[in-house]
């Protein structure tokens, strides 16, 4: 038996089957940049990041010394209580790369999920409303307040209720959602026509504490609201006193060829969640906002024992340390080119690749039935599947998109090599070469 199967073999022992997505039967055992080995040995060229917390890359030598030299001073000691050196640094240079004017502050926690709970707590505390407004598509964690503030996967909610109160959802105005012979401005204001229903019908503005919002949705399938829509939201918000929040877990830190996605839109969020590669993938994350908003609380309302203790927070300096030396915002945008450029020749291609989105080193590529055009998770399966045999990891989303988003300091070599990997699988599968696992059934969302 193959060392990968035996330790999976040893796991479902003990590991609950829901701690985990199907996908392959895979067992990382080393990571070095964009590179990882599995326990038989076996290399792959990783398109994933890690859920896209690890946009550094694995093992950067930096974030191994930061969190070397600060283990052997101090690994823990509560910040509940008491302050520490190297969080109070991280505190200062993270609230001044924070997309926000006038005084910012924020608060530690241990995830995604807790920080945009946050987000839920710090607007009703701060406006005195109890209704937050979020979209379908989303993915903000798996908390009861986040994963209530979700709308992505149903089996985020099964069995789960009643789920937190006063959270009511519209629709995101993804490309699918677009009619075939809709103009994007018809688009726009039909979208935000839905946006603003439950306000004239049931919601009263006055009562809504927040909008929370993915300006980019990153497991809706890497989609980017459209500039005119994001506006006219913001716009409301601000007209009706609504705080705007933005979710930026996924799509932060340099993902998007920008700090924050909301750069792209040019607004100033209210209230903003970060996480996931803030401390290149070690558990860290954080609530930042507007001061007046941030103290709107008491302690211990939201408060974690080792939320901003002093190994993660070396790890994030040391991580926003090499986002700016590395120039990894520019390496995004320059690679998010190529991989643009690749895809959308393999879209001209191949009949089964539908629309292809890519902000950054960041994209979604829709599979599609090549006779009807709907999304087909039996084809995406298929490639993702005969890829991570020949060597690349890429998981799909929402069955049918292809989930793009490698460590932004993947080499050019490394890429040009993935391109041709996934070149050959495309071609496989046009040629009708590909064949589905056998658990297809159980795999993904």
């Amino acid at each position: 038996m193959a060392k990968n199967d035996e330790l999976l073999h040893q796991e479902a022992r003990s590991l609950a089957s829901q701690s985990r997505i199907k996908y392959f039967d895979l067992v990382i055992a080393q990571g070095n940049g964009a590179l990882l080995t599995d326990a038989d040995g076996k290399e792959y060229i990783d398109l994933l990041a890690s859920a896209s917390s690890t946009n550094t890359g694995h093992c950067h030598p930096s974030v191994v010394q930061a969190i070397t030299q600060q283990a052997q001073k101090l690994i823990q000691y509560t910040p509940a209580y008491f302050a520490n050196q190297i969080a109070a640094q991280l505190s200062t240079r993270l609230t001044k790369l924070a997309p926000m004017s006038g005084p910012v502050k924020l608060a530690w926690e241990n995830s995604g999920s807790d920080a945009n709970d946050a987000i839920i707590k710090f607007a009703r505390a701060y406006t005195g409303r109890q209704y937050i407004v979020t979209f379908t598509g989303a993915y903000h964690g798996s908390t009861y307040g986040s994963l209530t503030a979700s709308g992505v996967s149903l089996n985020m909610t099964r069995k789960l209720g009643p789920l937190l109160p006063g959270i009511i959802k519209v629709p995101y105005p993804d490309p699918w959602q677009k009619a075939s012979q809709e103009t994007e401005e018809q688009f726009v204001e039909r979208m935000f026509a839905a946006f603003k229903l439950p306000f004239e019908t049931y919601l009263p503005p006055d009562e809504v504490a927040c909008i929370l919002i993915e300006p980019i949705q990153g497991d809706g399938g890497i989609i980017k609201a459209p500039t005119k829509y994001l506006q006219k939201v913001y716009e409301f918000a601000h007209e009706h006193g609504i705080l705007f929040a933005v979710d930026e877990v996924n799509q932060g830190m340099g993902r998007t060829g920008k700090w924050w996605s909301i750069q792209h839109f040019e607004l100033e969020p209210d209230l903003m969640s970060v996480g996931k590669s803030l401390a290149s993938g070690l558990p860290l994350s954080a609530v930042i906002g507007r001061a007046e908003i941030m103290e709107a609380l008491d302690a211990p309302a939201h408060i974690f024992t080792t939320a901003g203790n002093p190994l993660t927070a070396a790890a994030a300096l040391a991580t926003i340390e090499i986002i700016e030396k590395e120039e990894l915002l520019r390496r995004s945008t320059e690679l998010g080119r190529s991989a643009a450029t690749f895809f959308q020749q393999a879209q001209a291609k191949y009949d089964f690749i539908g629309d292809v989105r890519m902000y950054g080193l960041n994209g979604g590529i829709d599979i599609v039935d090549p006779k009807t055009k709907q999304p087909s998770t039996e084809i995406a399966t298929k490639i993702i599947h005969r890829a991570f045999k020949l060597g690349v990891i890429m998981i799909s989303l929402r069955g049918n998109i292809l989930r793009f988003q490698p460590p932004l300091v993947i080499t050019t070599a490394q890429l040009e090599q993935a391109f041709a990997i996934l070149e050959q699988v495309f071609s496989e599968e046009a040629a009708g070469k590909l064949q589905l696992p056998k658990n297809a059934a159980e795999l993904g969302w």
